[in-house]
């Protein structure tokens, strides 16, 4: 308890634009977990598409959202954080005010799309802007609080997405498209109202596509963060779902043994994750790393040698320490090498760790078909610790920020 008082204290002194972005990035998960998780239902119900179209249309947002946040932080660099995050959500919302009212098939295509894209040009830039605001020394806590911050709205949206669903499935897609609306126009006044606009623009570079695509391809080491970044995140992925899968074929209750794993994961974050991030900070980034895929992996090792409930919960424990210390840290680690005015940029492009999500899923569901849970978890073990290498390779050469030979 202490040590929660303590880094609760800790966070005082931040610019107060810190913790608004803290508070909209919960609120905007909430939002969108409130309906995403819905799509497929709704499609489902209202529409005469097959299990295919329905699929593709799903995970057309997850593809889209791997490609966007690289274009959406250049675009920040080069026109400002304030303008893109913005437009982002203006257009988000009438993203989903368009789920809302349409039926036709190639029409929720493009707005799955568009959502992907949105998410990953508002939250890497809203990242950069937390970065741009808080002191070096701090942004690890800052990227432990917006951890938290997703967490907590993701815990919160579908509960919220289920409730009005049992009144009218499509109505969360209104609340959501509204509320995206509304919190742009909240932040215009208060970015306006804190000066905001005119942080970033004391740089003389002008950043584009193709520059900032050269620096990003030239830097040997962000390469290497992101390989072992989407190699972790396809053995992560399969929390949400291989794992339901498998319990479902193991065990009688399997999929009311998932929903328990499933709360008390979130609860885990939301109770550990301030206390944790001091440990973090004194024991560094790259050690959190190894330390957190770790136990995720004694975690995936867990889940597949659990006879009972009791045993799984106790993988979801560890499973869930390696989490709360792998993510904020892996952010810390590329806020270190990112030359402040490609801060966006080498954000934006985390997104490319969606190819992970959009992997792990395919090659989950194809393990567990030929080799079972045990066959499916061993590798994924295999894979979080080979993922783990990239981030240790070369690490001592890149203690201090990369000096970029560039010229835009």
């Amino acid at each position: 308890m202490n040590s929660i008082k303590k880094s609760l204290l800790d966070l005082r002194g931040f610019h107060p634009m810190i913790y608004i972005l803290l508070i909209g990035t919960a609120l905007a998960r909430a939002a969108n977990a409130m309906s995403i998780p819905f799509l497929a239902i709704y499609l489902s119900k209202e529409t005469d598409l097959n299990p295919i179209l329905i699929g593709l249309i799903v995970g057309a947002g997850a593809l889209s959202s791997a490609f966007g946040g690289f274009f959406g932080g250049v675009l920040s660099d080069q026109f400002g954080r304030k303008r893109i995050m913005l437009l982002a959500l203006y257009i988000w919302g009438l993203v989903f005010i368009g789920f809302f009212y349409t039926h036709a098939t190639l029409i929720f295509l493009i707005l799955n799309i568009l959502n992907g894209l949105c998410r990953t040009f508002f939250e890497p830039v809203a990242q950069a802007l937390m970065s741009d605001l808080a002191p070096s020394e701090k942004r690890i806590r800052i990227f432990s609080m917006r951890y938290l911050a997703i967490n907590v709205g993701v815990t919160i949206g579908p509960l919220l997405g289920a409730y009005i669903a049992l009144e009218e499935s499509s109505v969360a897609f209104l609340f959501t498209g509204l509320f995206y609306i509304l919190y742009a126009v909240s932040l215009s006044l208060l970015l306006r109202l804190f000066n905001i606009s005119e942080i970033n623009k004391t740089k003389k570079e002008i950043v584009t596509i193709v520059s900032a695509a050269k620096v990003i391809m030239r830097d040997s080491y962000f390469r290497r963060l992101l390989i072992g970044g989407i190699i972790v995140t396809i053995a992560y992925s399969q929390l949400d779902s291989t794992l339901p899968q498998y319990l479902n074929q193991s065990f009688v209750n399997g999929i009311e043994f998932y929903a328990i794993m499933l709360s008390l994961n979130a609860l885990l974050v939301v109770i550990f994750q301030i206390p944790l991030t001091s440990w973090i900070e004194s024991k560094g980034s790259l050690f959190a790393i190894i330390l957190g895929n770790i136990f995720i992996s004694i975690g995936y090792i867990g889940f597949c040698f659990s006879p009972n409930l009791v045993f799984l919960l106790i993988s979801i424990f560890v499973f869930t320490v390696g989490e709360i210390l792998y993510f904020p840290a892996a952010s810390a680690m590329v806020d270190r090498i990112a030359p402040d005015h490609l801060r966006g940029t080498y954000y934006g492009a985390q997104s490319f760790l969606y190819f992970g999500k959009f992997i792990g899923p395919i090659l989950g569901g194809f393990l567990l078909n030929q080799l079972g849970g045990s066959g499916l978890f061993v590798t994924m073990v295999f894979l979080t610790l080979i993922g783990t290498v990239f981030y240790r390779i070369k690490f001592e050469r890149n203690t201090t920020k990369i000096e970029h030979n560039n010229s835009f």
